[in-house]
């Protein structure tokens, strides 16, 4: 299992600094795993992910069953990173009854007509659930601080769009999150960093694969001219909303299996940390119960 020293390396504590460019993305262990050959890495990290998935199916079913909290996790990353396989891995084996995930694209008409938290606001998971933004309001001082001219869509009051702009949503996005944790909704969210060399491998397989065309498009190769802009909207966006109701891991995302291992560890020990009882039952329901076991010892085979 991962130690909390390895997993607290990841986590971006509040008010510290954020510099993306310095960070390794093809992290594959600390110094206890430096003799472990590349093979037994894999074996490690599958043992990881799966004993995770394990614990988060019994954390999960009582999560539903008490009915108090929710989950929310938020994945955010640039393309090619692995968003997709890492939920698919994730989540594998978890009672679908129990958990969601919503993907977010370029909003629609009724949307852009709503303030930029409204639709990720409806979308959230209700009590007893866990869910998964892929992408999330996160885009809103992301992709559209790297392209500004996507605000004349929200139709906004005044034409400000320097740093105060974005230190005001920022500022929304922080409130939002603890007024949602304040409420239940227990927030965990993920920046998986993928390395611009790393993308464009994975770009260029994708062509390669016939069976892989429909996940390119070629405005993604657009978007790797904006990636300095990008790192710099991510190291300010984490570095501002990194806080304690909602922090921010950072997760090196060039080798697959060791960013769906972190992730799942540190999901199960986001859900396993609120130390979910049994459901508890009342007495007149324990009564109901005594009576309907008795009535069923009585009948007839």
């Amino acid at each position: 299992m991962l130690s909390k020293k390895i997993i607290d390396q990841f986590k971006v504590k509040p008010g510290s600094k954020v510099q993306l460019r310095s960070f390794d993305t093809s992290w594959d262990g600390d110094d206890e795993f430096k003799h472990l050959s590349k093979d037994e890495l894999k074996e490690k990290a599958a043992a990881v992910l799966e004993q995770s998935r394990q614990e988060m199916f019994e954390a999960q079913r009582r999560l539903f069953a008490q009915d108090r909290y929710s989950v929310l996790a938020v994945l955010q990353a640039m393309d090619a990173a692995g968003k997709d396989g890492t939920i698919k891995h994730v989540l594998s084996g978890i009672n679908p009854e129990g958990c969601q995930v919503v993907s977010f694209k370029q909003p629609s008409v009724e949307e852009l007509d709503h303030d930029f938290l409204w639709r990720v606001n409806k979308a959230l998971p209700e009590r007893g659930r866990i869910g998964i933004f892929n992408r999330s309001h996160y885009e809103e001082v992301l992709v559209v601080r790297v392209h500004p001219a996507i605000l004349a869509n929200e139709r906004l009051p005044g034409s400000k769009t320097g740093k105060e702009f974005w230190q005001e949503r920022y500022e929304d996005i922080n409130a939002f999150e603890r007024h949602l944790a304040r409420n239940g909704t227990v927030i965990v969210k993920f920046f998986l960093q993928i390395s611009r060399k790393e993308q464009k491998e994975r770009f260029l397989a994708r062509l390669d694969d016939p069976e892989k065309h429909w996940k390119f498009s070629p405005g993604d190769v657009d978007e790797r001219a904006f990636w300095d802009d990008y790192m710099d909207a991510f190291d300010d966006a984490i570095e501002a909303t990194s806080t304690p109701w909602g922090p921010w891991y950072i997760i090196p995302a060039d080798k697959k299996w060791v960013a769906r291992a972190l992730v799942a560890r540190i999901l199960a020990n986001t859900i396993l940390s609120l130390d979910l009882a049994p459901a508890p039952t009342s007495p007149e329901q324990e009564a109901e119960n005594t009576a309907a076991r008795q009535q069923l010892v009585s009948e007839a085979a």
